[in-house]
């Protein structure tokens, strides 16, 4: 069933994605007055038709292919390769014969659709799913600086006020990519202004190591909330509202202080002072898990001043953080041209992409994979390759700027040389898939 459900999620987020995609090609077309001849959600290569019916002038359907999908727009040199129209005289409905403008707009439409749809995800999961957020100028204590954090030149205790010049309002955006692919950090420390410099790689100490490593709200004092039955702490006698202050002979400075020993002596038993709701003393031994746990939930206080999101917040962050999206991707294939990156590590397939969802239909997880997915593919979409759309947008601003438009050989051996390149990226992406999953 794990496998079933990996293909279910990611058959259902590639639906979503690609109709979306192709109706914002269709719905421009069709308010320019161009014939769309088909609709298809997936490729029916070699004609193989999953579902087809016809409603007007346009057939729509579904292939077997679940690799895209696309519209047939009369006269337009794509996919289709159809020479045989192109031959005939241009006709008053046809792509060929609107203005440069129009056709433009045509070409656009679809990564504005995907920019639309990811803006609308994000901004549907904050009110659904995260419902709230924490304030940076909540965390009075500043911030715990774990290793990472300290590695960069932060320090416990720091309040972190802007990135890159522009004023920080949630605490959660301080582990952003818009700081681990590098940003220009204003701290206030001890009451003066300065600024730490977060070098461009550090995302993949983060993603080695997790996002724990880095920074929290973790400058608070350790206090037991509640138990996971049958944990060690449990068996140990710690209760609620306990407060640890001593692990082995040393002070707890913070809770980050804490879960850096519990990491430290993982798989170890130590002793632990803890200091009751009355204020009396007493200590324990406690075994700790070879993860660094003991089951406990702690209390923190920072909890009581989240914000909720309202329509109108969650739309501003949710536009926010898509957009972060499409600059980390812009980023991230910039250090793969650039060779900083190895395309093997960074490229997915299909496969993949149904790993990422996961073996557990988890709808928070599919809204939040499906959104960020929907600003990749109009990333990927705009980049200036033939075939892409991206590549019919540079063409069709040539023409709109020289005023000479380019021949339909010229075109046809441009949408080959495209479509050469993305079968090779796809092959690629597959290959590098079976490789990683199911032969290393």
């Amino acid at each position: 069933m794990t496998g079933f459900t990996m293909a279910a999620q990611l058959i259902l987020g590639l639906a979503i994605l690609v109709t979306l995609h192709e109706l914002g090609h269709f719905l421009a077309a069709r308010a320019f007055g161009i014939k769309v001849e088909k609709f298809y959600l997936f490729f029916d290569a070699w004609g193989i038709k999953l579902f087809k019916f016809r409603r007007g002038e346009t057939e729509y359907g579904i292939g077997w292919l679940p690799l895209g999908g696309y519209v047939k727009i009369a006269g337009m040199i794509d996919e289709s390769m159809d020479k045989e129209q192109m031959k005939q005289p241009p006709q008053s409905w046809e792509f060929r014969s609107k203005p440069a403008w129009q056709r433009l707009i045509v070409m656009v439409a679809g990564v504005t659709m995907n920019v639309l749809l990811g803006i609308a995800i994000y901004t549907y999961s904050l009110l659904h799913f995260s419902k709230d957020y924490l304030p940076v100028e909540a965390v009075e204590n500043g911030i715990y600086a774990y290793e990472l954090g300290r590695n960069v030149g932060l320090q416990t205790g720091d309040k972190i006020l802007e990135i890159n010049g522009k004023r920080v309002k949630r605490f959660s955006d301080l582990s952003s990519t818009r700081v681990l692919f590098g940003a220009n950090l204003t701290v206030e420390r001890n009451g003066e202004i300065i600024q730490v410099e977060v070098p461009d790689d550090l995302y993949r100490e983060v993603v080695s190591k997790g996002p724990g490593y880095f920074i929290s709200e973790d400058n608070i004092p350790v206090v037991v909330d509640s138990l996971i039955p049958g944990g060690t702490a449990e068996r140990a006698g710690i209760a609620a509202g306990d407060k640890i202050s001593v692990v082995d002979g040393v002070p707890v400075q913070s809770l980050g202080h804490f879960r850096e020993m519990l990491r430290e002596k993982a798989g170890s038993t130590v002793k632990m002072t803890l200091q009751n709701e009355q204020g009396g003393e007493r200590s324990t031994e406690v075994e700790i898990s070879e993860t660094g746990t003991i089951g406990i939930s702690l209390y923190n206080p920072y909890r009581e001043n989240a914000r909720p999101y309202n329509i109108g917040s969650a739309l501003v962050f949710g536009t926010a953080d898509a957009f972060e999206t499409l600059v980390a991707n812009a980023k991230g294939l910039g250090k793969i041209l650039s060779g900083e990156e190895k395309a093997s590590e960074s490229v997915q397939g299909p496969i993949g992409i149904a790993t990422i969802y996961g073996g557990k239909w988890d709808w928070k997880r599919f809204w939040t994979i499906t959104g960020l997915l929907s600003m990749i593919l109009a990333f990927m979409n705009i980049l200036p390759i033939p075939a892409l759309d991206g590549g019919h947008v540079i063409f069709l601003a040539i023409e709109a700027i020289s005023g000479k438009k380019f021949s339909d050989k010229f075109m046809e051996r441009a949408q080959i040389v495209g479509m050469v390149l993305l079968l090779a990226l796809m092959t690629f992406a597959i290959g590098n898939d079976v490789w990683k999953h199911f032969l290393r």
